[in-house]
């Protein structure tokens, strides 16, 4: 089974991707373009979150084990004014990313921190931080492309850690489905799948076999399954691109009963 990408692969990552996404705002007409999947944001207002997010998280790395995040950080993040003129505004963003791969890889990948998700399956860490920043960082850089009119596929090996990173930080809960029990496949075109089991007992998920065929869900089937390459599974799990855009199989409304779950930690 193919392994996730080690921590000096996640540094790596975030640095390309960060600048990926300041070549899209370099590229992008102008900066008050709107960002198609973030309809209440500009182009700008997309890259003071991401710089935003990258000092945020840099802080409570480098704050190490804490019941929330540092009160500086948060005050900081609140009142946040990025350079608007372009230049700056990417030497800015260049700096932020540096900011975070510094506390990143002076705290190495084990170091205890705060951070929001459950640590059902995706451990409270500078390493599960790391991981994390790559998705967003990648699923920004979509963003800011298709501002700009240029929208790009994620990275493969982006795309396959991402649909796993997704579940394991994004979905697992130990707070109890208020549903039916149910379960849900995950299968990316390029030969990797998962199975989410949402219960009483929360929600939980593991890497299962590919399946030999994926033209149909056989018996024994999940109540719901998602196919498609990873980049899509990744946009659609973010909600970037509609269920239309993958091929779904089983009972589609228990996706709308997913989406729509706000689990309470």
């Amino acid at each position: 089974m193919e392994k996730n990408p080690q921590f000096p692969d996640l540094l790596r990552l975030i640095d390309e991707r960060s600048t990926a996404f300041r070549a899209a705002v370099a590229a992008a007409p102008d900066l008050d373009a709107r960002v198609p999947t973030c309809p209440e944001w500009t182009l700008f207002d997309l890259a003071k979150h991401l710089g935003g997010g990258d000092r945020f998280w840099a802080a409570i790395v480098g704050a190490g084990p804490a019941d929330g995040p540092p009160a500086e950080a948060v005050a900081a993040r609140a009142a946040l004014e990025p350079p608007r003129e372009r230049e700056a505004l990417l030497a800015w963003l260049a700096a932020s990313t540096q900011l975070l791969l510094g506390a990143l890889h002076g705290a190495g990948p084990d170091a205890a921190c705060w951070t929001w998700w459950s640590a059902l399956q995706s451990p409270r860490s500078s390493g599960a931080v790391a991981r994390h920043r790559v998705q967003e960082t990648s699923v920004h850089t979509y963003d800011a492309q298709l501002a700009g009119g240029a929208p790009q596929p994620l990275p493969v090996g982006v795309a396959l850690d991402g649909v796993e990173e997704f579940l394991f930080t994004c979905v697992a809960s130990p707070s109890a489905w208020p549903h039916e029990p149910a379960t849900f496949e995950f299968h990316a075109a390029e030969g990797r799948s998962w199975l989410l089991t949402v219960d009483g007992d929360g929600a939980r998920s593991t890497r299962i076999p590919a399946p030999t065929d994926t033209g149909a869900d056989g018996p024994g089937a999940a109540g719901a399954s998602v196919h498609g390459p990873a980049g899509e599974l990744v946009l659609y799990l973010y909600d970037r691109v509609p269920a239309e855009s993958l091929r779904i199989g089983g009972d589609a409304g228990l996706l709308d009963l997913l989406r729509a779950w706000e689990p309470e930690e």
